[in-house]
């Protein structure tokens, strides 16, 4: 049983620890060399006790929150007892406790007097893991030993020297080693720069009373989560999403889940959910658990501290051998879509046990771009980025435009960034009219970019869906507007499946566009002044603003009021 020990201090304590991380996060953010990191902020950091339960995340990616225990678990299996001041050990396996090969955690072990004080912990997406496809982010694989080099637990510092060896098996496994290692640098820096601040905090406290705080805050933690699911209504609540399809069997691959409340526990079970498959979006269980743990944390309150107290409530079921828990070989490199079609499958879910206040279907990180090539010097280049789209209708307001999805934090690179790092111009990047899906709260738009090629050629990998099955609205809410992927649209305006691998030469204009969110509650009931809004600022056509939504706009740009009225009366009937 833990210690009791005042509120008030168990909250500066939490305060605490969550700047802590965060002050590794931001070591991340400033040294760190590739894009995805210093501009998309794709990692997480996080402290862990001694025997590994978390303790804090940094304010990084909740996909990678649930994965953690998994990790160091993996570490503690293969070492034990063998760890020593000056270790730092790695892992990237997805069937060691990782997710998937570009994410690269880091794990330093900080002793204080000669006893284990905690472990501190960073994951980065490396720009390269080697593999058939620049970026390690393909969907053509079929089995994971096509996707890059795989890392088990080791040792990258023992006793505080470098293992030089890991260091130039990866050196020689990448395409861009300059960014592989650099960042791999920054996760290393976020971590002395954490253990800085833990020797304060065991200063203020002492070894044993830290670790005692440390528990009771787990405890605290699972205390005010089992509250809040006691709070919801008892029962059984299902929903299906489905992913287009996996890049080679023409699909659709459905995401089953059953949520079910019984007292102060839940349980979320995937049965019925597709069987593993044969391209690289497989999600490791892990990563599932991620997606569940993030999608049920936003039902609770704001108080509750972002630590593993609140997985203990939490039971996830996911069958062996399927999309969403695959055995060895399946290839899982594109794991991430998968991910976020899991979060909307829970969504979904949890829209029927909380309906005033879940939004209908976001777009989330369905879209990953990979290019990558040479130039004539012969010098690799690899662009890697995951598109964001918009946050489906609430049922109290309008979908976020432009906005990550509630379970990363995640940003689209800036255009000069990209332009003055690679050789790409990026021609267009803006919203879509007439993408939204339509409701009473409409859904954000869909955004669209233009990439244009300026080397010779280069690799263009697609990891998209949402072509054929669109994301859903809620409460009579429409659909949002699919995704495209077309090469050259002003000249042979060939039309690119989902997944794709296409080489593309010098000028070459890639388009994609992501999919539209979906809307909440019925388009006629939509304030005829909003449609009004979004018709002034071109996010919806006159024509769209009469036929979808019943309002009738003058040419003037004005409401006719009768007009609507008339009309909206006839839809109705």
């Amino acid at each position: 049983m833990s210690r009791e020990f005042d509120p008030v201090e168990t909250e500066i304590l939490k305060n605490a620890l969550e700047s802590l991380v965060d002050e590794m996060a931001m070591t991340v953010l400033r040294t760190a060399y590739s894009n995805n990191l210093k501009n998309s902020m794709d990692f997480s950091t996080a402290l862990c006790q001694p025997s590994g339960e978390l303790i804090a995340q940094g304010l990084t990616l909740p996909l990678h929150l649930g994965s953690v225990p998994h990790a160091i678990e993996s570490v503690f299996a293969t070492f034990g007892d063998d760890v020593q001041p000056g270790d730092v050990y790695m892992l990237n396996d997805p069937y060691a406790g990782g997710t998937h090969l570009p994410d690269i955690y880091i794990f330093k072990p900080v002793f204080l007097d000669g006893l284990l004080a905690c472990y501190l912990v960073s994951i980065a997406h490396h720009a390269d893991v080697g593999g058939m496809v620049a970026g390690g982010n393909g969907c053509d694989a079929t089995e994971i030993f096509q996707e890059g080099i795989r890392i088990p637990p080791l040792k990258l510092y023992a006793a505080g020297e470098p293992n030089a060896a890991v260091f130039e098996l990866i050196r020689a496994n990448v395409r861009v080693p300059r960014l592989v290692l650099g960042d791999l640098r920054a996760q290393l820096s976020a971590c002395h720069v954490g253990e800085r601040r833990v020797k304060t905090l065991f200063a203020r406290y002492g070894h044993e009373d830290l670790q005692a705080r440390f528990s009771a805050l787990l405890a605290y933690t699972e205390r005010l989560a089992r509250q809040a699911i006691a709070g919801f209504p008892d029962g059984e609540y299902q929903f299906t999403d489905y992913i287009d399809d996996d890049g080679f069997d023409p699909g659709p691959i459905p995401i089953a889940v059953s949520v079910r409340v019984h007292g102060d526990s839940m349980t979320v079970d995937f049965a019925g959910t597709a069987p593993q498959v044969r391209g690289g979006i497989n999600s490791p269980i892990p990563f599932t658990r991620s997606a569940v743990y993030a999608c049920v944390r936003s039902l609770m309150g704001e108080e509750i501290p972002n630590n593993e107290g609140y997985f203990r409530p939490i039971e996830v079921i996911a069958p062996k051998s399927s999309v969403i828990n695959p055995s060895m070989p399946a290839p899982v490199a594109a794991r991430g879509l998968t991910g976020y079609r899991t979060a909307n499958a829970v969504m979904g879910a949890l829209a029927k046990l909380a309906p005033e206040r879940i939004p209908a279907c976001e777009v989330g990180g369905d879209t990953g771009v990979s290019i990558g090539g040479y130039d004539d010097d012969g010098n690799p280049f690899v662009y890697l980025e995951f598109l964001f789209g918009s946050w489906g209708g609430k049922p109290w307001s309008d979908g976020t435009d432009a906005m990550a999805s509630i379970v990363v934090n995640f940003s689209n690179n800036p255009v000069e960034v990209v332009e003055a790092e690679l050789p790409l111009r990026i021609e267009r990047y803006g919203y879509v009219p007439d993408s939204e899906g339509a409701g009473k709260y409409r859904g954000g738009l869909a955004l669209v970019r233009d990439y244009r090629l300026r080397e010779r050629r280069a690799t263009l990998q697609l990891r998209s869906d949402r072509h054929k099955i669109h994301a859903y609205g809620l409460a009579g809410g429409h659909d949002g507007a699919p995704s495209k992927n077309i090469l050259n649209p002003d000249t042979e305006a060939r039309v690119l499946t989902s997944k794709a691998t296409e080489t593309i030469y010098e000028n070459d204009l890639f388009r994609h566009m992501v999919s539209g969110a979906g809307g909440w509650g019925n388009p006629l009931e939509r304030d005829p002044q909003l449609v009004l809004d979004d018709v002034r600022n071109e996010k919806v056509s006159p024509i769209r603003a009469r036929e979808v939504y019943g309002v009738v706009v003058t040419s003037g740009g004005e409401l006719d009021f009768e007009a609507t009225e008339r009309y909206r009366s006839r839809q109705d009937g």
